[in-house]
Formats: structure tokens, sequence, C-alpha cells
């Protein structure tokens, strides 16, 4: 990263000796001395943004005057929204988000020489490593050789994208690409690629220290702020700017303190206190804020624990959750195989500049809360949302209610007879003698568990709750007892680091023992790459209307997301998942009846299988050594020989293959002028999809399989691809042509424009029910703009970029909702389609709109400014106009100039083109 130096920042530019080397750093005390401010009692998490703008300070991108706002932050109570430019140290992709990114790079190679200028300067400026994480699918599982098979058949299926993906590495500088089979991104960050201080080279030649901070195509890239590393998710769209050396707009943020006092209490999990955070931090409401972990309780919380908390920042709707450097910061970072020489820097750095958490840590927040972790208890969360927090101990009687919720009709009631019943009743279905489950004869009923999964970045990357699985499998395995038969079982590790340790303890072969075999290192099951079932159980489910669970331990649970067979899927800790594999049952109390019958006859209870906290902490500090991290990681770009068969030809723009399904060249920097344009009005647009509450990006662009009968099916089958070889939508993202189809497209999503239908279907122009798709091409093909309605909290979850570029694809000019998340709300601008937020109390239903509306947004043109309110018009099939005022949520004054020009890509190629 180049360092650049403004009239102000000599005056902060320090040296200190660590690690045997002396190194520069922006101090924040020096600041204070050279009267900018007072520091002393901001947070940790903010002083690594002050240091940012103390770094960058110019005067003219960065000033004076942005540094002073920090000290006023402070003296305001934890408020002072300025906007400030913000320029991370790295960018951190996935394969399903970064594929996308690389071919917007190489459609912006070629679109910068159809504008005369020079190719190479469409480069990453800041480093980017992309991990491929997101493309092994559980084809096959329970079985020694799972893994290979399903490493085999990733290959066979993501070729062409792996291939697009080795080009890019020999093609850009600043990017490197971590091979399949390695692990998932977040905890290779966390475990290799993070150095929680960085250091880089000036102008001047001098090394200068700086703290580690990124964003990540990923909205789990928060994982790392358990590391106190700064970072969190981005849209491809912004991390592209970020790559291309813009600086990322942003708020000066509110900080919430989370003070953790106390610590954890016997048969509780890290996975159980996370959940909790979860369900606190959603209710305190966090959304475009920054959480700070603080107090006692951080001396009894490992890293990893840690980690798991700063993972599921997208789930309780912030920024970040970010953990301060202390002495655990430093044994986490020497136990993962950190040089000695980097581990005594951090220490140096962060007590120099007042990053350091010890005794008498007592920083100035916006808001605080509190929670003893001795109050936490063994939960899940479910069915559909990571908030729905539940005590294992009401999971049961809590399953009753979500059947009756589904089915209108009293749960608690005996299961019956599907045949005789029917569909609408509470249901159990037969599932007669299959080779697939060694000739068992078995009944599914409301409540079977038919996927218990160990994946995810949340939970593979903590030892103490994957040991905890192993020992849970052990003592299982010790009294007879295995997964039922109709549980799909999976063991996804993070990275193979774990696979190291859970083989030193002997403890992967009682994971196979139960069905918890090694299928892939990756996200999977978290992220819809389940697999499909056994055909006959598929088919039981269908037939009977079942409400077949889900249970992993992973971090969103939305619907249509794990399984399109699964409507209640449940999050939980590693040995929970075990647990309920064992049982098959979600309306099982595990807290008091058993999971089984052992060996000789006697049932087996939860307790009778539970580890104790010592035998976990033993096992732990035994096998997961700094020995095992530097092995593991030795090699990590190299790959195994598939990868480094991979053959690719050097060039600088990319030869776009015509037949491809997987890679397409897109259309956003076609024709495009030398100049932007400007903001128009929006007249006589039509309504595209009316949307409820929590309408996530899994709604929006899912990433799951897909049928033939789907927009984006008929698309494939036209071009000779059979069903078996569809792969996924996330896999196909670097082809528009699919992931626009697939946009609005989730099996689940419900446009209220019609009534009780699930699916992307809408009202077309000619009054008739079509899929989202037809509608926009029919809209567009007339000319006639589109806009979206939405309720609370629209775009949640993963930071999709397709689920903007998607909607800016379908013509979308504008969506209309009462509050945004905000990685979507970004994205949304950046891809030059305007959000506005209700305001005055009107929502969808107050209005009663019904989808037959025509609406006119007006004072867009001319001097439209940053969070303006603007009046909308709308026309209602009857006749009747309403006006009502709309909040612009284009938040700063680079996001105008982002709209104007079709988007931040489009500003940043006419922005090069010019240099």
């Amino acid at each position: 990263m180049t360092v650049t130096v403004g009239h102000d920042s000599q005056k902060t530019r320090k040296t200190l000796t660590a690690g045997g080397q002396t190194v520069s750093y922006y101090s924040i005390p020096a600041a204070e001395a050279a009267g900018l401010g007072d520091f002393a009692r901001l947070p940790a998490a903010l002083k690594v943004v002050l240091e940012n703008m103390l770094r960058f300070e110019d005067g003219k991108t960065v000033t004076v005057d942005d540094i002073r706002a920090f000290s006023d932050w402070a003296v305001k109570g934890g408020q002072n929204p300025r906007e400030i430019a913000y320029r991370p140290a790295r960018v951190l992709m996935q394969d399903f988000t970064g594929v996308p990114a690389v071919v917007d790079l190489a459609a912006m190679r070629d679109g910068i020489k159809a504008l005369g200028g020079n190719a190479q300067k469409i480069n990453p400026l800041n480093p980017v490593d992309l991990v491929i994480d997101h493309s092994v699918m559980i084809d096959e599982f329970g079985h020694p050789r799972a893994f290979q098979m399903n490493v085999d058949r990733e290959y066979e299926r993501n070729m062409e994208r792996y291939v697009f993906l080795k080009w890019g590495q020999n093609a850009f500088n600043n990017f490197r690409v971590v091979p399949p089979g390695t692990g998932i991104c977040h905890q290779v960050n966390l475990e290799y690629l993070a150095q929680t201080v960085w250091t880089d080279t000036d102008q001047h030649g001098a090394v200068v220290a700086y703290p580690d901070t990124l964003v990540g195509t990923d909205s789990h890239t928060t994982m790392v702020n358990g590391l106190a590393v700064l970072g969190w998710g981005v849209g491809g769209i912004e991390a592209e700017a970020a790559m291309l050396g813009q600086p990322v707009s942003m708020l000066i943020p509110e900080v919430v303190g989370f003070k953790l006092t106390g610590q954890m209490r016997e048969g509780t999990t890290a996975t159980d206190l996370v959940l909790k955070v979860v369900q606190m931090l959603r209710k305190h409401g966090v959304v475009n804020k920054f959480v700070e972990f603080y107090g006692p309780g951080l001396d009894h919380l490992p890293l990893a624990d840690r980690a798991t908390i700063a993972n599921m920042a997208p789930e309780y709707g912030a920024t970040c959750g970010f953990f301060p450097v202390d002495d655990e910061t430093l044994r986490y970072l020497h136990m993962t195989g950190r040089d000695e020489s980097r581990i005594a820097l951090v220490e140096a750095y962060a007590k120099a500049n007042g990053m350091w958490r010890g005794p008498d840590y007592d920083p100035v927040y916006t808001s605080t809360l509190h929670l003893d972790m001795a109050e936490i208890v063994p939960a899940v969360s479910g069915p559909k949302r990571p908030q729905d927090y539940t005590p294992l101990t009401q999971a049961a009687a809590s399953f009753t209610r979500v059947v009756s919720d589904y089915r209108g009709v009293d749960a608690t009631a005996p299961a019956k007879d599907m045949a005789s019943e029917g569909p609408n009743h509470t249901a159990a279905v037969d599932v007669r003698k299959s080779a697939a489950v060694a000739g068992a004869d078995y009944r599914l009923r409301d409540g079977s568990v038919v996927i218990a999964s160990i994946t995810s970045c949340t939970n593979t990357s903590n030892p103490y709750v994957l040991v905890g699985a192993g020992l849970v499998a052990r003592k299982a395995r010790a009294l007879g007892l295995t997964r039922k038969p109709w549980v799909k079982t999976s063991l996804a590790p993070g990275s193979q680091v774990v696979s190291e340790y859970l083989e030193a303890a002997g403890l992967q072969d009682d994971l196979d023992a139960v069905g918890f075999n090694l299928v892939g290192y990756g996200c999977t099951t978290c992220i819809g790459n389940s697999g499909p079932l056994q055909p006959e159980i598929s088919k039981a489910i269908a037939e009977g209307d079942l409400v077949a669970a889900a249970v992993l331990s992973g971090n969103r649970n939305f619907e249509g997301r794990i399984s399109p067979d699964v409507r209640a899927n449940y999050l939980a800790s590693p040995p929970l998942v075990v647990a309920y594999a064992l049982a098959g049952d979600m309306t099982i109390d595990l807290t008091t009846e058993p999971l089984g019958t052992s060996k000789d006859g006697k049932p087996v209870f939860l307790k009778d299988i539970w580890p104790t906290n010592k035998e976990i902490a033993d096992i732990v500090h035994a096998v997961v050594t700094r020995e095992a991290f530097q092995k593991k990681y030795a090699d990590v770009f190299k790959g195994d020989a598939k990868w480094q068969a991979v053959k690719v030809t050097d060039s600088e723009t990319y030869d776009w293959p015509a037949t491809s399904t997987y890679i397409q060249n897109p259309p956003y920097f076609r024709g495009m002028a030398k100049t932007p344009g400007v903001i128009r009005n929006i007249e006589g647009a039509r309504v595209l999809a009316l949307l409820g509450d929590m309408i996530t990006t899994d709604h929006i662009s899912p990433a799951g399989s897909f049928k033939a009968s789907t927009p984006a099916g008929k698309y494939l089958t036209e071009r000779q691809v059979p069903v078996s070889e569809f792969n996924s939508y996330g896999s196909r993202r670097g082809n528009h042509e699919v992931m626009m189809r697939g946009t609005f497209a989730n099996i689940r999503i419900k446009n209220e424009m019609l009534d009780g239908v699930e699916g992307g279907y809408t009202i077309g122009p000619d009054g008739q029910q079509t899929s989202i798709y037809d509608a926009s091409m029919a809209y567009q093909a007339a000319g006639t703009p589109l806009v979206i309605f939405g309720g609370i909290e629209y775009g949640a979850g993963s930071s999709r970029d397709w689920a903007a570029k998607g909607t800016a694809l379908l013509g979308v000019k504008a969506v209309i909702a009462e509050s945004f998340e905000r990685i979507h709300r970004s994205n949304l601008v950046g891809m030059g389609v305007i959000p506005f937020e209700f305001t005055g109390g009107a929502s969808r239903k107050s209005l009663g709109l019904k989808g037959d509306e025509v609406v006119s947004i007006e004072g867009l043109e001319g001097a439209l400014t940053p969070l303006s309110t603007v009046p909308c018009t709308i026309t209602y099939g009857d006749g009747r106009k309403v006006t009502i005022q709309i909040k612009c949520r284009i938040d700063t004054a680079i996001e105008i100039e982002y709209v104007e020009n079709g988007g931040v890509l489009h500003y940043v190629l006419r922005d090069l083109a010019t240099r």
C-alpha cells in the first residue's frame, strides 16, 4: 500500500523498535500533543480508523477536520456522523463473490481500452487474496471416500471458473488465489493471512507499521475482528473500487460497547454464547454501528471464542464486532505460527498507540450492554433467523409451534399417517428398504432431522467446539449409538489444521463411526451446498408435505437456504449437531429424553455423552500446536496436483469463451460514454415486486440449486446443459445471464402482489402471472422503469453483489423500503439503483399497495444532496393519487457521483481512463 504524507502528518510520525526492527508509525498520542484533539478514551476500534486518517491526511481526501472529528465524537457521547474516506490495507475474497469481481476487472480492461486508456491501469493497488471455498458440494457423505469424490466432482463442475481465476492470478498484480481444498476464507484469514499489525514501505523507503485492516466480499469477513483486525464485508462492487484505489466512503460510526463479565459454565460452548449475543444485539439495534467487546470476561475468553462472536456480526446486524489487542491476541498469534518478530511488533505498537486492552481499559461508547457469561445455557436458533434464540430446554416445544405456524393446526397432536389424514395435518411417512440407508425401514415425520452438518467459518475455526463434537461422537460410539439412517451427516472443516488435530487426537475415527466423515474444506451446507438428499427421503418429504429439519453449526438459516427439502433450519454448536444426528428428531427434548438405546439396551441421554470442559481443554492443549499450523500453511498457495494441472494462457485481457455458461463478459461497460450522465427523475414506473419484512439477499439472489423449470434452468437447457450439470447459482455468478434470471427467484420468496404464491413470480404487463425475469424483460422492451417495495431490514444477510447487480439488470431504478441493511444499500448505490426509505410512518401496508400502482419520484434532477427527502407520487389502479415524502438513501456526496456515472465501477473506469 502506498503511504501518503500530508502537511500535518509529519507531526504525528514517530518510530518504535520491536522484534529486532525499527519502524515508523503514525502516533495517536503525538496527534494529541500536536493539538489535534483528545483521543485517549476512543474505543480501540475507532482508533484504528483514526490512525487511517492520520496516515492518509493530505488536506484533500482526508483533512485535519476529519481527524478532529474523532475528538468531537468522544465529546458528543459517541456520536459525530461525519463522512470520511477510509482506506483498508487489503481485500479478501471468496470464489462465489470473487469470480464476478474478477469478471468485472477483466471487463474493465476491455472497457478502458475502448475509452482509449491503458489496460494495465486496471490492477489491484492493494493486496487481494481470493480463497476458493464456496464451490464444494456434499454429493457424497458418510464414507471414507466422500472427501476425494466431492473434490473430484468440484473440479468437474467448476473447471471453467478455476481456469478463469488462475488467469486472473497471472494477469493482475497484487492478486493471489488460495486453491480449492485448503479451507474457508475467514479461517485462512484468521489463522494465516491476518497480521494484526501490517508493515509496508512508503514512498521515502521507510518501513511503516499500521493496523491490519481489510474489506471482504463476504459478510463474515468480520470474523477477523476477533484478532483485533478491523474488517467487514462489502459487496464485490465496493471491494473492486477499494482494490482500484478508491477510498471507502463512510460515516464515523457509533460504537456500542458490549461488556462481558464472568466466565462460561460447565457444558456450554462459544456457540451458545454467540447465539445469545446475536439475540441481544438484534434487539438493541446495531445496524451501521461498530460493536466493541470489553470487560473482565475477556480474560477468560479464548481467541477462538472471540472469533466466533466476531464472525456473526452480520447476524446481529453490526458493521463489525471488534476485540482489542491483549495478551490472548499475542498467544493466538504465537500458537498459529506467526513470526515472533511480528508478535513483538503487535504488542509494542498496540501499547504505543493506545490500542491495548489492559485492566484500566475504559473507553467512551455510544451505548452499552452487559452479559454475564455464567448465565449462558445450551441453545439453538431457528427455524429461519439467526436471532431466533431458543434455550435447548425449550427447543422441542418450540418446534411444535413451528409446525403449527406452517400448518395452522394443533401440532401437539400425535403424528398421523399422511395417507389417511392428508397433507394439511401433522404428518408421518414411511420410507422403506433403501440400500442407501442400509436397508432400514423407518418413518419420517414433522421434525425429522434430515441434515446434520458441522460446517461454516463460525464454528469450525474453534478447536474447543470441534474437539467437543469429537468427544460426543467418541462416547456415543462406545455406547453403540450412531446417526439415524435418515440423517445426512457431514463434516466440512474451515482449514486443514482442523483435520490435523482431530486425527492427532484420534477423534476423526470416532466422528467417522457416527457418520461425520470429512466431505470437504469449505462452506458446504451453510451456503446451501448441502447436496441432494437421498431420493426416497426427498420424495417422502414432498408427498407428506413434511416440515423436515436441518441442524448445522453455521451462521445462516434463512428460508430456502439450506436445502429445498427442508423448511426448519437450526443453528447449534458442533457437539449438539452430533447429538441431533443421533436423535434424528427436533421433537425430542435432548435435555430430558433419550437420544437412543445403548448396545446393552439401556437408554442413552445427552448428559451421558457430553464431555466436561476439562476433557475438551486437555485435548486442545495437547494437539492444537504451533507446528501444526506452520506445517499446513507452508505451501498454502501451491494447491494439490489437480490445481497445479489447471492450464491457462497468459494475456493482458481475457479471451471470453463464447459458449461458456459460467463466465461471460458483462454488459456494464459496453458503449459507455467518456463523460458521466445526470440523475433523472423516475417517471411512470411499475411495481415489479411488493415484498415484506426481512427480505434477505438469499431471497433476492439465491446461491443454491435450481430446477429446469426456472428461467435460469431454461437458459441452461437451451444451451444443452443437462440438469445434473446445473451446479448452483453461486457457482455461476460469473455469468450475468444466469444470475439475472435467478434474481428474486428464491423458492420461498413471497411477492405480495400474488395471493399465497411462493417463488419468483409477479404480474406482467399483460396482467397475467409470470416469472419476475420474464415480466422485467417485457417491461424493459416497452421502456418502462421498475420499482421494488419492501419492509424493514431489506437486504439483510450475505454481502451478495448479485442481489444489486441482478436488481439493476432487471431494470429496477429504485427500491423503496422501511429500512435497509448496510451492505445491500451500498451495493444498490454501487450499481446505480437508488434506495429510498419511507418517512412519517408510511409503509406499503399503510398505503394499501397492491402492485398495480404507477410510481413517479421527483426531486432527483439538479441539486440532489445526500439523505435528502423527495416527493413520490403513487397512482393507484382506480386512478387515485397520493404523494408521500421518501428519504433518498444516497448517503454521501461521492455516492451521488457514483449514481451519476451509472455505478461505482463506471466512476472508477472513467477516472482511470483520463489519467
